[in-house]
């Protein structure tokens, strides 16, 4: 094993997603064994590390868990499966509640009966709201404004409660805005229609859109748009390899931000994908759209501290110059989305 792996695995869900495919790769790089669960739903089977086993299910499956949890020596789980639109989750709240709290509260129950000790949580900044705070801190009230943040929220409780009445140990790690694409360039955000402002964007100077909306121009911000904490994916990764690592070492359960600690406005992303891209595509405003606050930046001191975590990439222009980059490879590979299972394994 390399760079301090061990000889346990590693289950990660929703691994063939655009944040979990690049945690499959991080800890392959690692020499750790890992298994993705993920029912490919929107996740792609060509995105997941070659080294990693993928299974197809579903994480609401509980006898296909416990079937792996029988069949595997799982010392972690790192979980990413879930929705994470927020307009949808507000169009279709039961869709949330079922996808994100109702499976993973299997999850948890059937990881908690197996006896495994670790769980690391993809949450989310949704949590806070309407921030009283910005930056928003941990300690920062959670008053999530929409389904999807509340249906993350509840996860956040079950395991603190799990973790209280079982000794499960946890981190939860409450996501910014993610965005930019793995540097190797082996995977990146390919959901077709994603909803990421940076990806859009890209899409629109690459000429995949005729062009792109900003959902409000009247907000209570510098220049009338909506603010975000802007991370690039590979800083958030590092993050969760960090949790992993403080987990198998003793280290104590935490709620954890991950941000930079600073925001840009929509109009600051789109004016950065223009200069980046040397296109000036056409935009449009439109109306607000459900669920979203004016400015949502982190207080990002706790992660340094606890998990010794610092950013490498905390840098617009290259956020950006690597989503553009994949977008870029996304055009050459000219293949509809690979659904097949042909990699896939049965538990």
């Amino acid at each position: 094993m390399l760079n301090g792996a061990t000889d346990m695995t590693v289950l990660v869900t929703g691994g063939a997603g655009y944040i979990g495919s690049h945690m499959t790769h991080a800890l392959a790089d690692r020499g750790e064994d890992v298994i993705v669960l993920d029912n490919l739903s929107t996740g792609f089977d060509w995105a997941v590390a070659p080294e990693a086993t993928l299974v197809v299910g579903d994480i609401g499956d509980a006898d296909l868990l416990h079937k792996l949890f029988a069949t595997h020596d799982i010392d972690a789980i790192v979980h990413f499966a879930g929705s994470i639109v927020v307009p949808e989750s507000v169009e279709n709240p039961l869709k949330y509640y079922e996808n994100n709290t109702a499976k993973t509260r299997t999850l948890i129950a059937e990881a908690v009966a197996a006896g495994v000790p670790r769980f690391i949580f993809s949450s989310t900044a949704a949590v806070y709201g309407i921030p009283a705070e910005n930056p928003a801190r941990e300690e920062t009230p959670t008053a999530p404004i929409n389904p999807y943040g509340r249906s993350k929220l509840m996860t956040e409780w079950m395991l603190e409660d799990s973790a209280r009445a079982h000794g499960l140990s946890y981190v939860a790690l409450r996501y910014f805005n993610v965005a930019g694409a793995d540097p190797k360039g082996r995977t990146g955000q390919s959901t077709p229609e994603a909803t990421h402002l940076i990806k859009v964007a890209c899409q629109a100077a690459l000429g995949q859109r005729e062009k792109m909306f900003i959902f409000g121009d009247d907000y209570d911000t510098q220049d009338g748009t909506c603010i975000r904490d802007y991370i690039h994916v590979a800083d958030l990764i590092d993050a969760h390899v960090r949790a992993l690592e403080h987990l198998r070492d003793g280290g104590e359960s935490a709620v954890l931000n991950c941000g930079y600690g600073h925001g840009y406005s929509v109009l600051e992303v789109i004016d950065t994908v223009k200069r980046v891209s040397g296109v000036d595509f056409p935009v449009e405003v439109a109306p607000r759209r459900a669920g979203d606050p004016p400015a949502l930046v982190a207080a990002a001191d706790r992660i340094r501290e606890t998990l010794g975590w610092r950013p490498r990439l905390d840098d617009l222009e290259e956020i950006v110059a690597s989503a553009l980059a994949w977008e870029e490879r996304l055009k050459r590979r000219n293949l509809p989305p690979s659904h097949n299972t042909k990699r896939a394994m049965s538990a």
